[in-house]
């Protein structure tokens, strides 16, 4: 049997180990390509949801090197139906999204909105969250059994500070008051254009109490301006002590979905562009870690699977709002 000298052995394995990172490239793919220009629509005022989310894609699609010369744009109003519009109409030379999500829903079927979900492209589904009510630190409103007491004793003496009409807030009222034996109709719901607003309606005293996403209030919890009293999730939210809906006798789970849309007249490639920037994205563990630290659920869907979601998710929100009697 010949021996191969040493060298020809080493010089072999690197012409094999060649080879094999070639073939991984293969299989990997080429690099995604970076889109360039892109515009975030958040159709809501800076502070909320939409906002927060919009400009947390913007950062990680600019840490991760997918995107570049990024603008968040907020254009707030009637529930993100105003911005939906400008979304549809607009003719953009750069790539553009729009952040959405239940709220939006809700606004189209309250507003009676001449344009819909229908005239845009679902890119993905990306987050839930749970909804939290709070009341300042000095409310004399101490805990929800107070705050049920009050609101079955004179509904209209408890103003339920939220989101746009028709939207997740409202909706979630409505089901709390049907639950407690309260006619859905008599909530006084006081709306506000987005997060900055509601923030300053709950801490001014200016409503009974405030309902929005838990991460948004989180701030003021941490200063000892606003106390949560209870929270829509099915257990405590981890690292928290605020108790549940279920906890104190209101047999209700909520969670408001947040997504990101292209328009409906992208160009084939340049929407799957987005599709897989919007997925690196999500697969980030920045985007991960951002996940964990607002408290956000990943609810992650692609295209297609979030598309068919919207169609049933519609179908669900309209056969509330008849339930609960915001709309005929």
């Amino acid at each position: 049997m010949r021996v191969q000298p040493s060298g020809f052995r080493s010089n072999l394995l690197k012409a094999s180990l060649a080879v094999l990172l070639a073939a991984g490239a293969v299989v990997a793919g080429p690099a995604l390509a970076e889109v360039k220009g892109l515009e975030i629509i958040a159709p809501a005022s800076p502070g909320g949801g939409w906002d927060q989310h919009a400009r947390t894609l913007q950062q990680v699609l600019q840490n991760q090197k997918l995107a570049s010369g990024i603008q968040v744009a907020n254009i707030p109003g009637a529930g993100g139906t105003i911005g939906l519009a400008q979304f549809v109409t607009a003719k953009k030379r750069t790539p553009v999204v729009l952040v959405g999500g239940q709220i939006m829903l809700g606004a189209i079927v309250t507003n009676k909105s001449a344009v819909t979900l229908d005239q845009v492209a679902p890119l993905a589904r990306l987050t839930g969250e749970y909804t939290a009510i709070v009341v300042p630190t000095d409310s004399p409103i101490r805990s929800f059994g107070d705050l049920l007491q009050k609101f079955k004793a004179d509904p209209g003496s408890v103003s339920w500070g939220g989101g746009s009409a028709g939207g997740s807030d409202q909706i979630l009222a409505g089901l709390i008051a049907k639950a407690v034996g309260v006619d859905p109709a008599k909530v006084n719901y006081v709306a506000t254009a987005g997060g900055g607003e509601l923030l300053a309606s709950a801490l001014g005293g200016h409503v009974t109490l405030g309902m929005g996403g838990y991460n948004e209030f989180a701030p003021q919890f941490q200063a000892g301006k606003l106390r949560a009293i209870a929270v829509s999730s099915p257990q405590r939210l981890p690292g928290t002590d605020t108790p549940t809906l279920k906890e104190q006798g209101v047999d209700l789970e909520f969670v408001n979905w947040r997504g990101v849309f292209a328009q409906a007249s992208a160009k084939p490639a340049e929407r799957k562009e987005l599709e897989e920037a919007v997925a690196k994205v999500v697969a980030s563990d920045e985007w991960k870690e951002i996940l964990k630290q607002r408290g956000w659920i990943d609810q992650y869907q692609p295209a297609d699977q979030f598309g068919a979601f919207l169609k049933e998710e519609r179908s669900r929100i309209e056969g509330t709002l008849k339930e609960i009697g915001l709309v005929q």
